[in-house]
């Protein structure tokens, strides 16, 4: 039933309704996707990822860019300053590598780690 005002684009909606164009669409009756769940600021990559079925989940700069963030958290995890070290110089290794064949996707501008101030850190938890 028509108000006494109605705009053009609610007319349009009710007469839809009218047809029963809004009738049997799909997800009727089903809750929205992610309703209830805590906020994640990528949730516009992996909903991409999802709907263009791209392999692999998140782009490999952006896996890249997380490994680099959570790193320093990591620190207790290793035994060993050699080991340390190690896991330091591949990460550098795949960022060098990402600069120069800038991957799929948008160049990253990660900068390699510095092995040393790290394990100072890692060192300095150690005590």
């Amino acid at each position: 039933m028509a108000s006494w005002y109605e705009s053009h684009i609610d007319r349009q909606i009710r007469e839809a309704r009218e047809r029963g164009d809004f009738d049997n669409l799909p997800g009727t009756g089903r809750p929205l996707p992610d309703h209830g769940e805590l906020y994640d600021e990528d949730w516009w990559i992996k909903d991409l990822a999802r709907r263009e079925s791209l392999p692999g989940g998140i782009p490999p700069t952006l896996r890249l860019r997380r490994e680099v963030e959570d790193f320093p958290a990591g620190l207790p995890k290793f035994r060993t300053e050699a080991a340390l070290r190690r896991a330091v110089e591949d990460l550098n290794g795949r960022i060098d590598k990402a600069r120069r064949s800038l991957m799929e996707g948008p160049p990253t501008v990660l900068r390699p780690l510095d092995a040393d101030a790290l394990i100072q850190q890692w060192r300095a938890g150690r005590r």
